[in-house]
């Protein structure tokens, strides 16, 4: 196939012009005819069966039928009008009705003349009803381009406004494949194709495009899938390859006296077999002499910081600095009290730099960053800063990393000669078959157990009708000397709303626990910082036994001794934020518990997030559930689900795709690592094609 053809602008493909070509740029991002090929229906329907008005059932389904129009009428209603047309075939009559476009429809479709129409039915007063049909004379249909199964292409009102309606698609693709005849040429190697039967790209592109059966639609539909997905993988596993050769890190080859010392004498437990294997990965990544590019995975409290610290105290040893940054003050400030209690025996010096941190400290930071006194520093992105200078930084370590796009990471290793270290942190579990394509070019390690003496927390869910059980429960648990956390959901748009949610419950709180006897903190956004922190350290110090709070406390809050979290309104959560709030207990030794409060109305998916977490208390299995219940998008936050910008495939329903092609990219490299071989320089073109272009079907052609 001529690649040159391909990128034509779709402005000059019969049937489409310049102001249908404007509107397929800005409403689709088609801008050539390569763009057209590869833009995929999202479901087919089966228009195999024509049925007679009298077949018709009453399930709202959508159906096939030919008749003819043999009057109009319009009808007055309470906001504009309603075309009418009754539609009538040997055995019955129906109404068509339209709501918008009347005047087109009036002007063009003819009475008494036979048509096959498509829609949903509905039924009401004894008749069917088919709102805004696809039409089509029935000459017409007998003689275009069909198919068992008929695709339907994803679309938007101002397409539909316009007439740009799925059928005028389907004709521009049928158009398509008479002007590129139909031949692409095959982008996979010849083995590939002969150990996973796959059919040949030209016949999958058609059979995605026209179906000429439902196992053909399948197995087009495999290899596309498979295609896309074997580019991605092909391009992050060479990312790692070039990164370990080309970037060259400092080598950390001393075990030295800090690392010893805490070790020996200093670690407040004994270590997991877990943390003490992802600390063996890292010291070997430390000593390779390639740049560490690390991301480690740990379930809430599985002791990510230990591990940290001792990779820090690595880098110390071999004379560099090290950093830890965190997306939030609060976490900032946590990381920084840990850090200084584990260290309080070594001879260390850590600071902390935040938004807040005055100019005068912050001179005397930049200063002794930059001579060399400072051994750690702990910050928000004010570490990003230009300003911020290290004397030499060996290892950036960043937490929770979706909230740092990847630039901000490039930035931070960037601060020396060489790249330092770097070591990304997340306690939000990433389901492997997401992190094997957002983060593929990094090694993954997973402390997957949770250190001794930790009880796993016992989860329940309780409707708002059994919250009298709950209120004794609370006071049992508070004459044992608990305190007890009770969450708002906070959803800004509603602010108001949650406002008031929260202050009824504060109150009702108030009236079952009065004081004297027990006292109550409590924590909302629009509180000043001050009256916050002052709450909060009452709740920590043990002043008061409940903390009544909107998701404030989600990130960074450690209390040992609370040992209750009571969610209200938990179907209005995700499942990575109940996680995360279910993890601010279970830090002390005693039995922990968390209760998800809701009302009787559920919807499925809130069913299944409940259901979800009183079964489990991992991480990793919870991520599974949200990745299906969510999609990849939602799930990474804006700044990555750019990266699955997936034209076909899905991560989710296609993890099994996703591996086959992740294990046949890794072999493949293998084998070629500069994909040299004769029979891979289809593969090397298009990968250099998917360098250049960041979606990888512009260029498959």
């Amino acid at each position: 196939m001529n690649a040159n053809l391909l990128q034509t602008p779709i402005d000059y493909l019969k049937g489409v012009g310049p102001s249908r070509a404007e509107l397929f740029r800005k409403e689709l991002g088609i801008h050539t005819y390569q763009d057209l090929i590869n833009f995929f229906p999202n479901r087919y329907l089966d228009k195999t069966k024509y049925y007679k008005i009298n077949q018709l059932q009453q399930n709202s389904a959508e159906v096939q039928v030919v008749g003819k129009i043999v009057a109009f009428r319009t009808i007055e209603q309470k906001r504009g009008k309603r075309l009418v047309a009754d539609f009538v075939d040997e055995t019955g009559k129906m109404e068509l009705v339209w709501f918008r476009g009347q005047k087109w429809i009036r002007e063009n479709l003819k009475l008494n003349v036979p048509y096959v129409l498509f829609g949903k039915t509905n039924w009401f007063n004894g008749l069917f009803s088919m709102p805004h049909p696809e039409m089509e004379l029935l000459e017409e249909h007998e003689k275009s381009l069909r198919t068992a199964m008929q695709p339907v292409y994803p679309s938007s009102e101002k397409l539909t406004n316009k007439g740009i309606t799925n059928r005028v698609i389907n004709k521009l693709m049928q158009q398509l494949f008479i002007e590129t005849k139909g031949k692409f040429y095959d982008t996979l190697p010849q083995n590939i194709h002969e150990d996973l039967k796959l059919i040949s790209r030209a016949e999958a592109l058609f059979n995605v495009h026209f179906p000429k059966s439902q196992e053909l639609l399948a197995r087009a539909q495999f290899r596309l899938k498979f295609e896309e997905l074997f580019y991605i993988q092909l391009q992050l596993l060479v990312k790692n390859m070039l990164h370990k050769k080309r970037i060259k890190g400092y080598i950390f080859d001393t075990i030295g006296e800090n690392f010893e010392t805490f070790y020996s004498e200093h670690l407040p437990f004994e270590l997991t077999g877990a943390q003490k294997k992802v600390i063996k990965e890292i010291r070997s990544d430390l000593g390779s002499g390639a740049q560490m590019n690390r991301l480690l995975q740990g379930d809430v409290g599985s002791g990510k910081t230990i591990v940290a610290l001792m990779s820090m105290l690595i880098a110390l040893d071999n004379g560099f600095q090290a950093c830890l940054m965190a997306p939030t003050e609060i976490l900032s400030v946590q990381h920084y009290t840990g850090l200084i209690d584990l260290c309080k025996e070594l001879n260390t010096s850590i600071e902390l730099l935040t938004g807040s941190t005055k100019a005068s400290k912050r001179r005397e930071i930049h200063e002794k960053l930059e001579n060399g006194e400072l051994d750690i520093l702990i910050g928000t992105h004010a570490l990003l800063e230009d300003k911020v200078k290290f004397k030499n930084l060996g290892l950036a370590i960043i937490d929770e990393q979706h909230r740092f796009g990847v630039e901000q990471r490039s930035k931070l290793w960037k601060k020396n000669e060489l790249p330092s270290h770097i070591l990304v942190m997340t306690a939000t579990p990433i389901p492997r078959t997401l992190a094997m394509s957002l983060y593929g070019d990094l090694d993954v390690s997973v402390i997957d157990e949770l250190p001794p003496g930790r009880r796993p927390i016992k989860t329940v869910h309780r409707f708002d009708s059994n919250r009298l059980k709950v209120f004794k429960f609370i006071r049992d648990e508070i004459e044992k000397g608990r305190q007890i956390y009770i969450v708002y959901p906070l959803i800004q748009e509603s602010e108001k709303m949650d406002y008031k949610d929260l202050m009824d419950g504060y109150e009702s709180v108030s009236r079952e626990f009065p004081m004297p006897k027990y006292q109550i903190s409590i924590v909302h956004g629009q509180m000043k910082s001050a009256d916050k922190n002052y709450e909060m350290d009452r709740f920590i110090n043990g002043d008061t036994q409940i903390m009544v709070a909107t998701t404030v406390i989600e990130v960074g809050v450690n209390v040992p001794n609370a040992s209750v979290m009571i969610i209200e309104s938990s179907e209005r959560f995700g499942l990575s934020q109940l996680h995360q709030l279910r993890g601010r207990v279970g830090r002390g030794a005693e039995q922990s518990y968390c209760i998800l409060m809701s009302g009787h109305k559920l919807s499925e998916d809130s069913k299944t997030r409940l259901q979800t977490m009183v079964s489990t208390n991992d991480g990793f299995e919870l991520a599974e559930v949200d990745l299906k219940l969510r999609g990849p998008g939602d799930l990474m936050g804006t700044q990555q689900s750019g990266v699955l910008n997936l034209k076909i495939a899905d991560i989710v329903k296609d993890n099994q795709i996703l591996k086959t092609a992740r294990d046949y990219a890794k072999r493949l490299l293998t084998e070629d690592p500069n994909l040299e071989m004769p029979e891979h320089k289809m593969v090397k073109y298009t990968y250099q094609q998917v360098a250049k272009h960041k979606n990888i079907w512009n260029y498959i052609s």
